[in-house]
């Protein structure tokens, strides 16, 4: 009796709390649309997951003016920084960012707890505030590992771009021309082809090449990237030739991808010591002295 007076009073009160998010949202104002505006005017790209792109128009609609009233500006400055350094700025901004938090964050635990009291899984309540913080922490974990994808691929990249780049800049090119060339061979969806594109077309938009390069170490934020980018801006500070200075970069930079391959294998001959212990080790003592053993307590 108690679960279906539970069931029923929160029934009721999700009923109450649909009614009065759909009345806030027939009765707003469109400011909002303010807080959405994309600053360069094009519409944002769809989200490669499924379940974002689904829950955008919730955050529109339901969460967005609770997001207008948060005002820490240093929280808002560190998701800006998390979207673009993940790539993820033509997407997503700060508003639907933590719009996201707070719709995941009261979704989950609500749905939660109407399954766990209808089926009667019998989890604790308590269990309630963990899946809250799950959903809240959701749109941290898609930023994550997105910047780690774009980290795997540009890092993969790096070497070969900046030799081309070397060895087009020592034929005669000039260095955005040597930008173009890399653009027109690279292999297509690769993200690094990408960033040297933007840093393309924000120089043939009036920023200089320095302006352009640093926002492109602000947009990637890579410490191998930030060293190639402070040798270029070096270079062309002290007059120094630029082809040289990217052919001894391109020099360190295998080698360093020379060390980190002999280094990740090193590490796999540790990983593999404990499933071999578990695993493989037993299985031997068994196939040669499981006979033995039979033999023995045969015969005895």
């Amino acid at each position: 009796m108690s679960i279906s007076f539970f069931i029923l009073i929160s029934g009721l009160a999700l009923a109450s709390g649909a009614t009065y998010l759909l009345i806030s949202v027939l009765l707003k104002q469109g400011d909002e649309a303010e807080a959405l505006s994309w600053l360069d005017g094009k519409e944002p790209e769809k989200s490669k997951v499924p379940f974002i792109q689904m829950s955008k128009p919730l955050v529109h609609n339901f969460t967005l003016s609770y997001v207008q009233k948060f005002k820490n500006q240093k929280y808002r400055k560190k998701i800006q920084k998390k979207i673009l350094t993940a790539g993820l700025s033509r997407e997503l901004n700060e508003e639907e960012f933590i719009g996201l938090q707070i719709l995941w964050g009261l979704a989950f635990p609500i749905l939660f707890l109407i399954f766990n009291t209808t089926l009667s899984l019998g989890f604790p309540f308590l269990t309630v505030f963990l899946i809250a913080g799950v959903g809240f922490y959701f749109p941290h974990a898609y930023c994550n590992s997105e910047r780690k994808k774009r980290y795997f691929s540009i890092i993969s990249d790096l070497p070969v771009f900046v030799d081309v780049l070397a060895l087009s800049t020592e034929a005669g090119l000039d260095f955005m021309g040597s930008i173009q060339k890399i653009i027109e061979k690279a292999p297509k969806g690769s993200i690094l082809a990408e960033e040297f594109y933007t840093v393309l077309k924000d120089t043939k938009l009036g920023q200089s090449r320095r302006e352009a390069l640093e926002n492109l170490d602000k947009r990637v934020d890579i410490p191998e990237l930030t060293s190639v980018i402070s040798v270029i801006k070096d270079a062309e500070e002290t007059g120094a030739s630029i082809s040289q200075a990217l052919k001894a970069k391109a020099d360190q930079m295998r080698f360093e991808r020379f060390a980190r391959a002999e280094e990740a294998g090193a590490k796999a001959s540790q990983k593999i010591l404990i499933p071999m212990m578990i695993f493989i080790i037993p299985a031997v003592f068994i196939v040669v002295f499981a006979p033995a053993a039979f033999q023995f307590l045969g015969g005895s």
